[in-house]
């Protein structure tokens, strides 16, 4: 394989040689006469290579500027010290920097404890979710059974229909639980015949066990489309080798869709890390960093500032500064697999 020196170097050289035959044609008279469609090509071909690098560079330029802007003016904030932020002459750049926010922020929402909540449930949702979404993938794909069309139309209307829709009827199901008189077996009160699984991880875990977690239906219809376009061959070799259909499962396919699991958990992860809505309805308290950050305010308002209100101008400081804390997990987990997930996009089929 050529380097890419080596092949700036061949460019070069086959430009230089066309460029001498074009010369060693025109002293001769020997160009060819061009016609007027062929002319109107040239120059149009000519205006593109000209002004395209320019728009292209002015679309990437905007389009920084709206994804970068946020992320500079929290760092630009949360090392600031509050009474700056009242200050016109700085704009970007503090006078002094200060890592007191970050520790009161730290100390407010027990930060250590909490990640370590939040990644207790939200990953162990997540590896859940991956699995047996793949599961449901691999079945869509490979196997016809009787009403797989119908269940595949309420996967996609998993995709349409927004959780507001649900969260009431889990709520009710999850806060009066007694499936198959399961609750009345475990109540521990007199003459009740639930029991509350509000604040219960469990709440998170069983709807990814069942494939119906956050996002699942996305999750599976990526699997079904990885798994579809695999070839047949392979499963047929398998079965040929005296392999089932679930060892064929976890020998032959699992292997083969290593790209599709780590995109699959990436998404599933960055979605029950930034999810509050669902985590809200089911939790009493900041269980999550997703719900510490939505309750931060508040919480300022309450041990910071000694219940005194309070502008939003004068505690910005101690939000940006929770939204670093809370960013940061995922930042470090992208820069490390950045590689593996940009391939599994590409080799999954959410492109193209």
């Amino acid at each position: 394989m050529a380097t890419a020196k080596e092949e700036k170097q061949f460019e070069k050289q086959m430009a230089a040689e066309k460029k001498a035959r074009y010369l060693e044609m025109k002293e001769a008279g020997t160009l060819p006469v061009l016609a007027p469609e062929q002319i109107r090509y040239n120059r149009r071909k000519k205006f593109l290579g000209v002004f395209w690098p320019i728009f292209r560079f002015l679309i990437l330029f905007g389009l920084c500027f709206v994804i970068l802007y946020p992320l500079l003016f929290m760092l630009s904030t949360a090392f600031r010290p509050n009474d700056q932020m009242n200050d016109p002459t700085i704009i970007w750049i503090p006078k002094s920097l200060t890592k007191a926010n970050i520790e009161d922020v730290w100390n407010l929402i027990d930060y250590p404890v909490t990640l370590g909540r939040t990644l207790a449930l939200n990953i162990g949702s997540a590896v859940l979710q991956v699995l047996m979404c793949a599961i449901t993938g691999y079945g869509f794909a490979r196997f016809n059974f009787k009403g797989r069309n119908a269940l595949f139309m309420i996967v996609v209307l998993m995709i349409i229909i927004p959780p507001q829709i649900t969260v009431i009827p889990l709520f009710l199901q999850y806060a009066y639980f007694n499936l198959f008189g399961i609750g009345s077996l475990l109540s521990t009160t007199a003459g009740q015949d639930y029991i509350s699984l509000i604040g219960n991880p469990i709440v998170m875990y069983a709807p990814a066990f069942f494939s119906n977690g956050i996002r699942a239906g996305l999750f599976i219809l990526v699997f079904r489309q990885f798994f579809r376009g695999l070839p047949k061959e392979l499963e047929d070799a398998a079965y040929l080798d005296g392999c089932g259909p679930f060892k064929t499962f976890i020998k032959v396919m699992v292997p083969n869709a290593k790209s599709s699991f780590l995109t699959v958990f990436l998404f599933s992860v960055v979605w029950y890390w930034n999810d509050y809505y669902v985590s809200t309805s089911f939790f009493n308290k900041g269980d999550t960093i997703a719900l510490a950050l939505m309750n931060l305010s508040a919480t300022l308002n309450q041990q910071l500032f000694e219940g005194r209100s309070v502008g939003m101008r004068q505690i910005i400081v101690w939000l940006e500064s929770g939204c670093i804390l809370a960013v940061t997990p995922v930042l470090i987990m992208y820069i490390f697999l950045q590689r593996y997930f940009i391939e599994g996009v590409e080799r999954s089929g959410l492109v193209g």
